[in-house]
């Protein structure tokens, strides 16, 4: 039980306790953010705020949030704020702090043997299948359900996750780590957020292999329930190089009931059996529309999502679930277009629905024994 608020500056600094950072997502407090908090004669209270770099973005939602957490302290009559920078030293040391200590080479938090984090890659055969559209709403099903989610859009040539997840906003540095962008409860970053307007990438393998691997190892992710990375269409050279940087990653394939949409899917997910990744299911997307007078027209085809499901299985020799079927509905279009997912802003739509079972189901955490004590005692003699 904690001791109970004395004076009025232990309550201010209570407080400020209760302000997080907007991109850390941490007590301003705990991160030496406040030089200094103090109450005069009058009641008014100045407090001296260090951001981690100038011009910081959100400067005006950490004067938003102090000036009503230190408003609502009983004497206190206003509340004055002045806007200082940290040193490169104070960046250092929050980096350090942030990095549990480590001052070496970053590494990638998610390849350790301790890592919680669920990585999920989403991947597909070809183009316009509607991959982007799917990472976007499992990973806005996921956070609304109360998890800690990260995206990756790793679709370095075709990347769009940004603008389906509504946000222009450009990511932080501090020192050699990155702050990643939030919408939606969602951190991502995109090679999109450094390119200037709408610029072309035109990167060959090794660059590609070390964006991924700044994308994972410089940005501070913090702890996330499940990481999900929105690959491009296809086997080449950024699905290697994951497999490379994070052996434990699952695959998640999403197709389109056609036929040869589903062929080249079934290549995208048989990588598994050179990378060793596991395919932990397929997602069937625009598997037909639904009309007025309550019947389906599947524009598509049908069968292409249990087909792949099937042919993977007998592949890699383990059993590969059809996850869901998500009706072709063009509110996902506009929803996405918007930078507002159809989960959130139409939850009761049929494909909201659909994406919803499937992030249920992702949500379950397969917890390994691997190094953990059982609390089994031989038996007595």
């Amino acid at each position: 039980m904690s001791a109970p608020v004395s004076t009025v500056e232990d309550a201010i600094q209570a407080a400020l306790a209760t302000v997080n950072d907007p991109e850390i997502r941490r007590p301003i407090t705990e991160l030496g953010m406040v030089r200094s908090a103090t109450i005069g004669a009058s009641g008014v209270v100045r407090v001296e705020l260090l951001l981690t770099v100038a011009g910081c973005p959100l400067k005006d939602k950490l004067r938003t949030d102090i000036t009503a957490a230190v408003a609502a302290v009983p004497g206190v009559t206003g509340v004055e704020i002045d806007f200082g920078v940290m040193t490169p030293e104070q960046r250092q040391s929050l980096q350090s702090q942030l990095r549990g200590g480590a001052t070496e080479e970053p590494v990638i938090p998610f390849a350790q043997p301790g890592s919680r984090t669920r990585v999920y890659a989403v991947a597909s055969g070809k183009g316009g299948v509607g991959k982007s559209s799917v990472t976007v709403n499992l990973a806005a099903a996921l956070a609304a359900r109360g998890l800690s989610v990260g995206v990756v859009d790793a679709d370095i040539y075709g990347h769009s996750v940004p603008r389906m997840l509504g946000t222009e906003a450009r990511p932080t540095r501090v020192e050699d780590m990155i702050m990643p962008p939030q919408s939606h409860g969602v951190k991502v970053i995109s090679i999109g957020m450094f390119t200037s307007g709408n610029a072309a990438v035109v990167w060959r393998g090794p660059m590609l292999h070390r964006a991924l691997q700044q994308f994972l190892a410089d940005v501070y992710w913090g702890d996330l329930d499940v990481l999900l990375l929105d690959l491009p269409p296809g086997t080449g050279d950024v699905a290697i190089s994951l497999a490379q940087l994070l052996p434990n990653s699952e695959i998640l394939i999403v197709t389109t009931p056609q036929t040869a949409a589903a062929e080249v899917a079934e290549r995208a997910g048989s990588i598994a059996l050179q990378t060793h990744q596991r395919v932990v299911g397929v997602i069937e997307n625009m598997s037909w529309l639904e009309l007025p007078d309550g019947s389906r027209m599947e524009i598509f085809g049908a069968g292409g999502g249990e087909a792949v499901a099937e042919s993977l299985s007998r592949t890699i020799g383990a059993q590969v679930p059809l996850l869901g079927q998500i009706p072709l509905d063009t509110r996902v279009r506009e929803a996405g277009d918007a930078g507002n997912p159809i989960v959130l802003a139409e939850p009761d739509s049929p494909a909201a629905q659909a994406l919803g079972t499937i992030a249920d189901r992702l949500a379950l955490r397969r917890e390994s024994l691997l190094g953990k004590p059982l609390g089994l005692k031989p038996a007595g003699r």
